[in-house]
């Protein structure tokens, strides 16, 4: 049976930060994950909703 393992790159956190803790936890990246946040804005009593970031999300594999 395979470690499987999902590290999320935090708020104040690169890509390249996340690869190394991912490392140091003795997992590869096997698979990257984007999604979009967005934010609800409320104008004349219409509900919109504007893109405010994304989250980036890596599988990893136990090494």
């Amino acid at each position: 049976m395979t470690a499987k393992k999902k590290f999320e790159v935090q708020e104040n956190e690169t890509i390249d930060m996340c690869l190394d803790r991912m490392k140091q936890e003795g997992y590869m990246p096997v698979r990257r994950t984007e999604k979009p946040v967005f934010k609800e804005i409320v104008k004349n009593g219409e509900t919109i909703y504007e893109p405010e970031g994304r989250k980036i999300v890596f599988d990893g594999l136990k090494i």
